[in-house]
């Protein structure tokens, strides 16, 4: 049932040649620790506020930085348990960016949970028929396939999915585009399907190396113009997912998911230069660029932290402790950890000397 069609368009082309200049100079910025973490947790708090905003939550950005460090508004609790239910799941998203193997239907599941409950217990797909409607009028806008087909079509997507990001014959960003338009198409689950849908998006990009080290998030360019947004992903001559949809030209979509994406790299590469050249300090990018996405998400944790068990360091990687175990060795050898306590039953890593410099000098 999945078969859209898509052109590469000359403006879609320029896109992606800007996308690929972006995400090679923001990978090349000589980018030192606390600048990186400050630019990720405003990544952070911006796809919050926005890919809430988007369904209609009404915190500021302010209240919602707020809210994420426990403070309370009344008559907003909704809204309160909305904000940090997203962040919980981009946390487990972000974790997800450094697992091994594919991208598992289950964890996206699991993705769902946090997003309506807070817990990361996989969500059930939908048991019956679900429509929307349009706010203002009360008339369908879409109809989604029927319950009893959701479950096929959600295995087809991940075998797609999966199949694209190990081929990579497609660019990632467009695998990314049709990812988000199928998702939306199929539309899982009664509610929370546009805040999953556009953190699967991040997921992927993640995992094939467009993650720019989380100092980004698309989520704002979609909320700044939500008729566009929606209009791109109005695909078809029905609403009705069985007449047309499916084997819609979804080339508008790719367009307007690819131009968001340029964008929205541009603007974050002249961010990430300019409080760069406004941080005194040393660069530390020739350091920086030698880690694999996992180390940099380490020495965060090592900031925190300071020693770490192969166990505690393998919960936060969201990989086996085994996988973790042999990881350490090798890291040791390279000069990125050293070892705290020797002891069998209790070892512990601390960052070598170097690596420590970065996140406590």
């Amino acid at each position: 049932m999945f078969s859209p069609t898509f052109t590469i368009t000359p403006s879609v082309a320029t896109a992606l040649m800007a996308i690929e200049g972006d995400r090679q100079a923001i990978m090349e910025l000589p980018i030192n620790v606390e600048v990186l973490a400050g630019l990720r947790h405003t990544a952070r708090l911006a796809a919050t506020h926005y890919s809430t905003q988007i369904e209609g939550n009404r915190l500021t950005q302010a209240q919602v930085a707020e809210a994420l460090h426990g403070a309370h508004f009344p008559g907003r609790e909704r809204d309160e348990a909305e904000v940090r239910n997203y962040h919980r799941a981009l946390e487990y998203v972000e974790s997800l960016a450094t697992a091994e193997g594919p991208i598992d239907e289950l964890q996206l599941r699991r993705v769902h949970g946090l997003v309506q409950d807070g817990k990361a217990a996989p969500s059930p797909y939908r048991p019956g028929q679900n429509v929307i409607r349009d706010a203002a009028t009360g008339r369908i806008v879409y109809m989604p396939p029927e319950a009893h087909d959701v479950p096929a079509l959600m295995g087809d997507l991940f075998k797609w999915l999966n199949r694209c990001l190990s081929s990579r014959e497609l660019p990632i960003p467009i695998v990314a585009a049709i990812t988000h338009y199928q998702y939306a198409t199929i539309h899982p689950y009664y509610d929370g399907n546009g805040r999953t849908a556009r953190l699967l998006t991040t997921l992927v990009l993640h995992r094939a190396g467009y993650g720019l080290k989380g100092i980004y998030s698309l989520d704002e360019h979609y909320a700044r113009n939500l008729h566009a947004y929606y209009a791109a992903l109005t695909v078809g001559p029905s609403h009705n997912c069985y007449m047309g949809r499916a084997e819609a030209d979804i080339t508008g979509f790719v367009n307007y998911f690819c131009q968001s994406m340029a964008d929205a790299l541009g603007a974050v590469r002249a961010r990430a230069a300019d409080v760069q050249d406004r941080t005194p300090g040393r660069d530390d990018s020739a350091l920086l660029r030698r880690l694999d996405p996992r180390r940099r998400r380490l020495l965060e944790f090592f900031r925190d932290r300071g020693t770490a068990t192969t166990t505690e360091m393998a919960a936060y990687l969201s990989i086996s402790p085994r996988t973790m175990s042999a990881l350490a060795r090798k890291w040791v050898d390279d000069g990125f950890l050293e070892i705290h306590d020797p002891s069998r039953k209790a070892r512990s890593y601390r960052l070598s000397p170097s690596y420590d410099y970065l996140i406590n000098r």
